[in-house]
């Protein structure tokens, strides 16, 4: 839970960072399993990386009330989005929880851009 001393984190903000962090864990769990998989999770394992880093960048630019937290927002919608497409496609059950993470992630991302 995002901490609620903080004066500039409203409950919208709140949730966003909680979701980011949430992504981020489901994303190492997802690439440390693709990584034992084989070649045909390479990607898979390359999108976790860059959306744990990209979502633990935000909820830290969050946190500090950086004025490119909108901006990367976006960027982090967009890369939860793409990699939870990729999540899709497969079966394991590290993909999917992953996927479902994601979708949730973007989702808060979009919603902190519009306020």
């Amino acid at each position: 839970m995002a901490l609620t001393q903080i004066d500039h984190v409203n409950d919208q903000m709140g949730e966003c960072i909680d979701n980011c962090l949430e992504a981020a864990q489901a994303c190492e769990w997802c690439a440390d399993e693709c990584a034992g998989e084989g070649e045909e999770m390479a990607r898979c394992l390359r999108l976790c990386r860059d959306v744990a880093d990209l979502t633990t960048l935000h909820a830290r630019f969050m946190a500090r009330n950086s004025n490119y937290s909108t901006q990367l927002a976006e960027a982090c919608a967009a890369a939860c989005e793409e990699c939870a497409e990729e999540c899709e496609q497969h079966d394991e059950k590290h993909c999917q929880v992953c996927a479902d993470v994601l979708r949730e992630c973007a989702e808060s991302c979009r919603e902190m851009m519009s306020t």
